[in-house]
This record gives C-alpha cells, structure tokens and sequence, in this order.
C-alpha cells in the first residue's frame, strides 16, 4: 500500500506498472492534484515505452547463427585445425628449404674444392720441373715402393705403368692439414710426365669413389683405398698418356 505523498519508489513502481488497482487509482487521483509530478512520471513513462520499444526489437531480431556457442566452438576447432596446418605448411618449407640450402652448399663446396686438386696442382709446380728437389730417385738403392712404405706402410701399392713405358723417376714428400702426403713422377722414354699422387683424406679431400675429372689441359684419375686417397695426373689428350690410364692397376 503507498503513502502520501507517493515516495520515489512508489512512482517508478506505478511507471513500471507494478502497482495493484487500489494503489494505481491512489495516485493517479493524486497526480491529477499534482501537474508538475505529473509531467515528470509522464515523462519517466515515454522513456520506459522507448526502452522496452528497443529492448523488444532487440529481442525480436532474427537469431545469428554465428553466435550460437556450438558454432563458435566449432569455428575455434576450424581455427586450431588451420593454425596446425600452417604451422606444419611452414615447417615443411623451413626443412625443404634447409636441405636446399644444404644441397647448395654442398654443390658449392664441392665446385671449390674438385677432388684431389692438391694433386693437379703438385703436378703443376712441381712434375715437369726438371730441377725439382726430390727425396727419391731412381739412383738410389731402394726402389720407390720401398721409400713410399716409410710413410704410407698401409697403402696401396704403386701403380705399375711400364707397360704403356712410364717409369717412376723421383719422389717428393710434402705435407697436408691431415698428414703427410707425397708425389712420385714417372717418364717414358720421350720424356712425357705422368705424377702419382697419394694423401690422407679431409675435410675438402674425403675418400672417394673412382673417377676423373679434366683441369685445363690436365686429366686426374682417382680413387680411394686403404684409407688414402691416390690420384694418376697427366695431359689429358695425349695417346700417351691415355694408354698409361688404361694400363692402371686400381685397387677397388
């Protein structure tokens, strides 16, 4: 039951239609007596119909299906799915790409570094100087095997090129970042040069399969064996020497 004059709850409670009959009629009688609170609940009364208006068309707006929690829910799985196939996309290409760059650079290593290129250009310095210092000739009283085995006992043996004419004549010894690695020149009786070449593989020398490669106007054979490396350089046009390649006993 309200009192008079109606407290602030009994007005917004009359606004809002709360009121029984007996209480309505009350104060209704009493806002006729009472222009000014009159205009006032009235105007209270148009801002409630303007929030229930909006509030009504709100809740009459065609449902979003986006918001329907068993969708979001299976957006988000959508998403996480996505997210992990992107993830995997990028780590796929991350590796493709390493190994590709690995390859490269394998490729580039390997075009700096041709295989045994210590022996092409030992041959070079060295082979056709005639006045080369050597650590063994064919003066001396052993022969060359005997001199290579004091430093190579585990290698394999000399190649044996008399039969196309090449006679070892000097020996040479040098040295790599691996080890000791030595040079020994053959001539035939023309005075063509062929070098044997023999060396503790590397990082840029790793043991090798048998093959040949041509430098300018040298041709190097080789092959690995008995953990060294060994190669055979000479002219790589010239019959002669083709015939000394042919006449090659390589360990395989």
């Amino acid at each position: 039951m309200i009192t008079l004059p109606p407290s602030e709850r009994d007005l917004n409670a009359y606004v809002d239609g709360q009121l029984n009959d007996a209480d309505r009629s009350t104060l209704e009688t009493y806002l006729a007596a009472h222009p000014e609170l009159s205009r006032q609940v009235q105007a209270w009364q148009r801002d409630a119909q303007s929030l229930r208006a909006a509030l009504s068309g709100e809740l009459h707006r065609a449902p979003n299906p986006e918001l329907d929690p068993a969708f979001i829910r299976q957006r988000m799985r959508r998403n996480r799915t996505r997210h992990f196939a992107t993830a995997a996309v990028l780590l796929i290409a991350v590796s493709v790409g390493g190994l590709s760059g690995w390859h490269a650079r394998e490729i580039t290593f390997a075009s700096a570094n041709p295989p045994m290129a210590d022996a092409v250009q030992a041959y070079r310095m060295f082979a056709v100087n005639a006045n080369m210092a050597s650590d063994w000739s064919s003066d001396k009283a052993n022969n060359v095997q005997v001199w290579l085995d004091k430093n190579f006992a585990q290698a394999n043996r000399l190649p044996d090129l008399e039969s196309a004419g090449f006679k070892p004549v000097s020996g040479r010894l040098t040295t790599t970042e691996q080890g000791a690695a030595a040079m020994v020149v053959y001539k035939d009786s023309e005075g063509r040069t062929l070098s044997f070449f023999i060396r503790p593989p590397g990082e840029a020398n790793h043991l090798l399969p048998r093959g040949s490669r041509r430098d300018g106007e040298l041709q190097a054979d080789y092959w690995s064996g008995a953990g060294y490396n060994y190669a055979v350089v000479g002219p790589a046009d010239d019959p002669a020497a083709q015939a000394a390649r042919l006449a090659l006993k390589q360990p395989i």
